[in-house]
């Protein structure tokens, strides 16, 4: 008998049990004996019934709160692509009565994220999206969630030691290593590339920078040891003024660097500084298609940009919760972005909402 020929009735009849003895095994309710459990059970293996999971989730009519905690962005950042993507499936989710908080906190601001996860316990969510802090302080919150029996998904950097119920982000190293090989496509006669960062109070913006430097500096050690790396800091929070200084000295006293990289997702800082100062025989290499990097790659100032589609991070998250808790699936738990390449000749036909 086809699975959706196959009635309550049909599956009760089988059992011996009543009609609503079967509702309440197929939808996990309590209230039904061992035995009853275990014949309604067998009559479903054996008329191998496959429940109609998205009806079942309509049917149920519950409410299901998710909460999204990310750093605090500006507009048109690598971050606000991240929530449109939450924002969308949301939305797609809404018949489910699935509805999503944002809670933001600030990067180095070690005060604000535990204030972020304080609120979010306070809000007994049903699942929760992160973008890891400080360690300690990711798993502290993690064990909170756990303690509570709340699934989590890691945004942006991997933690297995935390146990997500999933996690969403590229391989960082390994677009590190990527980076570093297709921009030697280009620089490999250089003597001297500058690496430009942005530090506050020494420390880089996120993990995921750091293990793509590093898969950077691996794959530069093993080809091209000879080339010098030199760093150039443009202080997280500085104004538009202060970084011309440092540009501009920098290239002054290094009139032979033609290419840098960053492994953020402003390359645009240096793109727009090389297109006001018209130096058009130095390039940037950057992440991210946030429009103004596009621009630049428009322009010619940026190379290259490795895209990481922030926007179908942010969406499949809020999927992967849903499928999880509101029709009870399996997901998979590790999901690597593609690493993308984008240049002049083919940024006008990626598609950043690429999702299905």
């Amino acid at each position: 008998m086809a699975t959706d020929k196959i009635r309550i009735k049909d599956i009760a009849e089988r059992a011996g049990v009543s009609v609503g003895t079967v509702d309440r095994v197929l939808h996990d309710r309590p209230n039904v004996s061992k035995g009853a459990r275990e014949r309604v059970e067998k009559a479903l293996e054996e008329m191998d019934y496959q429940p109609n999971v998205y009806a079942s989730a309509l049917a149920y009519n519950k409410d299901y709160q998710f909460v999204c905690i990310i750093p605090m962005h500006e507009s048109e950042a690598y971050w606000d692509e991240v929530e449109e993507g939450v924002n969308a499936a949301t939305l797609l989710r809404c018949d489910f009565h699935v509805s999503l908080k944002m809670v933001y906190y600030e990067r180095f601001n070690d005060a604000t994220f535990v204030k972020a996860t304080n609120e979010c316990i306070a809000m007994k969510p049903d699942g929760v999206i992160v973008v890891p802090a400080k360690l300690e302080l990711t798993q502290a919150f993690t064990e909170k969630l756990a303690e509570q029996d709340i699934p989590f998904i890691l945004l942006d950097s991997y933690l297995p030691d935390l146990k997500p119920l999933a996690f969403y982000g590229q391989d960082s190293f390994q677009s590190g290593y990527f980076a570093a090989r297709m921009l030697m496509l280009i620089a490999s006669k250089e003597k001297e590339i500058m690496l430009m960062k942005q530090l506050k109070n020494g420390h880089i913006g996120s993990k995921q920078q750091s293990n793509r430097e590093t898969g950077f500096r691996h794959y530069m050690k093993d080809h091209f040891p000879k080339i010098t790396i030199t760093e150039v800091n443009l202080p997280m929070g500085g104004k538009k003024e202060d970084f011309d200084k440092i540009l501009e000295n920098f290239f002054e006293t290094h009139p032979h660097v033609h290419h840098c990289i960053t492994f953020n997702s402003k390359a645009h800082l240096v793109g727009e500084f090389l297109l006001r100062t018209n130096r058009r025989n130095v390039q940037i290499m950057g992440y991210d298609m946030v429009p103004k990097n596009a621009e630049c790659v428009r322009q010619g100032s940026i190379s290259f940009l490795i895209a990481q589609h922030a926007y179908m991070q942010g969406y499949s998250c809020v999927e992967t919760l849903f499928e999880a808790i509101v029709l009870r699936k399996e997901v998979n738990p590790v999901n690597y972005m593609p690493i993308e390449l984008l240049t002049k000749e083919n940024i006008e036909f990626y598609r950043r909402t690429n999702i299905g």
